[in-house]
């Protein structure tokens, strides 16, 4: 009887795309039933839902689907290898109707084999890690559709809702069965990373591009488990993320699993052993800084930030290269990137000794004295906030004779001339600041703050008047139709000569 149910089976369907649940160190959550979309998601969201491509599946014969309770310990591997056979059917679930009992069993059986992982304490078979290796693969290993939102921007405003999988009740337990079969105390880590390889890895790691943060967020704790249980694995790992940052940066400027990739290397970073490799400083310098490159950097800044503090927390000497790598790619014409940087570098500047900051302080202090004249009122405001840092205006005061020059002028433009009166109070206090802790060179800058723009006063005056005569010469000749315009004469010595 079973084997004439079983040759009803699906031999080849396809499941859908983006798939995830939350997760955490402990496990995946589940939710209640296949075919379940959050109510609060409209019509629309789910006629977006794609199928996704599988491979084709076999399903090999396999004993009855008795529990394993009822059978000695002696075969019970056994039986676990037939559930993982039963399992490698994969379903259709755009039609919720279809299949229906078979979908069923299909996950009391999932639920079945994630028992038997949590509570066994024989160790794993090499068929039943292989098992379970193509298992996951036949489930999880499918390409994505065309991404139907590349030309979104991929900014903070960016609102379009994440896409739901139809098949996530199966997916997620497939997910948790990962998760907790690599974890297991069972799993004997030089006969699994044979069986969970670089090949495997490669395609878990090309899955994390899901629209789906749900399935983002289980691959972010199950590649985490990978990279601490396969310590042979571990250059191939970080070599294969790097090449996604890679593509990301100078290629396709899109994917959807940065966030989640540069959490996982938060806590890897955290396990460097100093001195630090020449490896790991080359993926600070050619990954992370050059991350802070894409416009969509405000979806994973946290993550990135966080990483690039613990290099510094590995290493205090990186601070400077790492100040002088984020003003190279200073986003001069993005105010929101400015308030971000801004932020990023003040986190950065806490942990800053006095003999790194003297490295990169002058072109720092350059910028943001730019910043502090910004006619973008958030960003002006977010420069000044620099000094509400205690950390901050100690090394500034200690290098007070290079960096005054570079402030004063701006915080007097903003006196002068800047719209936003919040900006106005706040330069106000840090001229107050200044001059509290070094009244004559404050003085002195100031002075000449005044000489500059008095010499400045001619210089412009004498511009304007090169325009005004040139646009005055252009009136004396006639514009017709579209022929080109020739200023008729000769042009006169005093002429030639302001334009000298």
């Amino acid at each position: 009887m079973w084997k004439q149910f079983l040759s009803k089976l699906p031999r080849k369907s396809s499941g859908s795309g983006e798939s995830g649940q939350g997760s955490n160190g402990s496990g995946i959550q589940r939710t209640s039933s296949c075919g379940t979309i959050p109510q609060s998601r409209p019509a629309s969201a789910i006629r977006r839902m794609s199928s996704a491509v599988f491979p084709s599946s076999v399903v090999a014969g396999i004993e009855p689907l008795v529990s394993f309770k009822d059978v000695p310990n002696s075969e019970k591997q056994n039986l676990f290898v037939s559930k993982l056979s039963l399992c490698c059917a994969v379903f259709d679930f755009s039609d919720p109707s279809k299949s229906s009992v078979e979908k069923d069993i299909k996950r009391q059986t999932l639920l079945d084999l994630i028992d038997y992982v949590e509570s066994t304490n024989s160790r794993f078979s090499e068929p039943v890690i292989a098992a379970c290796s193509r298992m996951c693969a036949i489930n999880l290993f499918r390409a994505f559709p065309p991404n139907c939102r590349s030309g979104s921007s991929g900014g903070e405003g960016d609102e379009d809702e994440p896409m739901f999988d139809p098949a996530w009740c199966h997916l997620q337990l497939v997910y948790e069965l990962l998760l907790k079969f690599i974890g297991s105390s069972s799993l004997d880590s030089k006969v699994g990373k044979k069986h969970f390889d670089h090949s495997f890895i490669v395609k878990l790691l090309n899955l994390l591009d899901s629209e789906d943060p749900r399935e983002r967020d289980c691959l972010k704790t199950i590649l985490h488990r990978i990279y601490g249980k396969f310590m042979v694995h571990r250059p191939f790992i970080r070599k294969a993320v790097s090449h996604i940052f890679y593509q990301f940066v100078f290629e396709t400027d899109r994917h959807n699993g940065i966030a989640e990739l540069l959490e996982v290397f938060g806590s890897v970073i955290s396990g460097f052993a100093l001195p630090l490799k020449e490896e790991h400083k080359m993926f600070l310098w050619r990954v992370l800084i050059p991350l802070h490159k894409p416009k969509s950097v405000g979806l994973y800044l946290q993550q990135l930030t966080y990483c690039v503090t613990q290099f510094l927390e590995k290493d205090p000497k990186l601070a400077s290269s790492v100040i002088l790598g984020l003003l190279r790619y200073w986003p001069i014409t993005n105010s929101q990137k400015e308030v971000m940087f801004l932020s990023e570098i003040e986190e950065i500047l806490e942990s800053t000794s006095q003999v790194e900051f003297q490295k990169c302080m002058v072109p720092l202090f350059r910028r943001i004295a730019h910043c502090i004249t910004s006619s973008h009122f958030q960003v002006a405001e977010r420069a000044l906030f620099v000094w509400n840092n205690d950390h901050v205006i100690s090394l500034i005061a200690q290098n007070r004779q290079a960096i005054m020059p570079l402030v004063v002028p701006a915080l007097e433009q903003n006196t002068q001339n800047h719209w936003n009166q919040a900006v106005l109070n706040l330069t106000a206090n840090v001229k107050k600041m200044f001059s509290e802790m070094d009244e004559d060179l404050f003085s002195s800058c100031l002075t000449k703050y005044k000489e500059d723009e008095e010499k400045r006063a001619p210089v412009e005056a004498k511009r304007k008047l090169t325009w005004e005569k040139l646009e005055s010469a252009a009136g004396f000749q006639p514009v017709t139709g579209h022929t080109a315009v020739l200023i008729g004469g000769q042009p006169s010595a005093n002429l030639i000569a302001t334009l000298i």
